[in-house]
């Protein structure tokens, strides 16, 4: 009789902004297994969004991963989202090619930053601002 191995399936949440970047590992039931920071990185604030930061924020968090024995992710890859940011943060690409590089098999990246549908009324009033 041939053994199957079962391989454990996360999710990583990576929030990516243009202050910060957080790595979050999660299992499918949406427990936490890891949060890294890129604060808990490095020692200068100017550089937690950096991508050298951020990849070896990733790094930290393949490592908690292998330690729960999580062989394969799916990645939701998240900015600040609004108006003025609509796409994530420069540690976000730097951050999933260092969890591929790590062994981690990537199942699938989706984009999940909040955009604006609608929102208040824009200034000015029926003939628009005058500037």
């Amino acid at each position: 009789m041939t053994e199957k191995k079962i391989t454990k399936t996360g999710i990583v949440h990576i929030k990516a902004t243009y202050n910060n970047t957080l790595v979050h590992l999660t299992d499918l039931s949406g427990n936490t297994l890891a949060i890294v920071s890129g604060g808990e990185v490095t020692k200068h604030s100017r550089l937690k969004a950096n991508p050298t930061t951020a990849m070896f924020v990733a790094k930290r968090v393949a490592e908690k991963a292998k330690e729960h024995d999580i062989e394969s992710v799916y990645i939701r890859v998240s900015g600040k989202g609004g108006i003025l940011a609509p796409t994530p943060g420069p540690g976000a690409n730097a951050a999933v090619k260092s969890l591929a590089r790590e062994g981690l098999k990537i199942l699938n990246i989706t984009d999940v930053t909040p955009s604006p549908r609608g929102g208040p009324k824009p200034r000015g009033g029926k003939r628009g601002r005058r500037v």
